[in-house]
């Protein structure tokens, strides 16, 4: 059973949509909002795996929304906007539905979402601590008028840049309002390692160790990037790595 909140500054959209998901069993309702504040909300008290969000809403726009959230739930987007203004964001949300909603349309996103989930391991279920991001967490960034939904795993490098951090994925290395020492107690120690003061590496993404000035270490990561580890840490690193 998934459970839903539909976030719409329009009641009529909420309620339409509402009587079109009566026709999916798996899918129960459980909250609905009208704009982002209230989303927030909602999303943060009943932590639904599924939310139904307008982009154009007055105040902060859904976008905006996700980028407050610690981690991004299954997001299906219903927009006034067309096909052609959606190709402007980056995100990789579930789907995209137009107002009004097809049926149609709506039993594919949904077809979507169990696809998805299938795709997920239960490696979830290593998290159990809600407050400790797991790599199959996915966050949303937003940098300008670009837009992602990130999965952790997909995260070779964070780079400190005063307040904000530096995320590389992909060919892309958005800026967000967080700072290292705070990523750093959200994400899995197992997984993501604090090389020096200035970077946090995904161990995943390593392609090469080399040694280095004063005991340090060099790492060659998937990007490209070479990333010094400190002599303090190259100590722990190589704790980590031997059997």
């Amino acid at each position: 059973m998934h459970k839903a909140v539909i976030i719409d500054d329009e009641r009529l959209a909420r309620n339409e949509l509402k009587k079109l998901l009566q026709e999916f069993p798996d899918v129960e309702v459980i909250g609905e909002a009208s704009n982002a504040g209230e989303g927030l909300e909602r999303i943060e008290t009943l932590n639904p795996d599924l939310i139904f969000l307008d982009i154009q809403m007055p105040g902060k726009t859904g976008f905006d929304m996700l980028t407050d959230l610690e981690r991004a739930p299954h997001v299906i987007f219903t927009t006034a906007y067309d096909e052609y203004a959606l190709k402007a964001f980056e995100v990789n949300a579930l789907d995209y539905l137009m107002k009004p909603v097809e049926p149609k349309r709506l039993a594919d996103a949904l077809q979507k979402l169990h696809q998805a989930e299938e795709k997920e391991q239960a490696a979830a279920a290593g998290a159990v601590n809600r407050g400790m991001l797991s790599e199959n967490d996915q966050v949303f960034v937003k940098d300008g008028e670009r837009c992602w939904f990130v999965k952790l795993s997909e995260v070779r490098l964070f780079e400190s840049v005063g307040n904000y951090a530096k995320v590389f994925f992909g060919t892309n290395k958005p800026l967000i309002l967080k700072s290292l020492n705070a990523l750093e107690e959200r994400l899995d120690d197992r997984v993501f390692f604090r090389a020096n003061r200035k970077h946090i590496v995904n161990l995943r993404m390593i392609d090469k160790v080399e040694p280095y000035f004063n005991g340090g270490l060099l790492l060659d990561l998937h990007g490209g990037e070479k990333i010094e580890v400190s002599r303090r840490q190259a100590v722990k690193f190589k704790e980590m790595m031997s059997l």
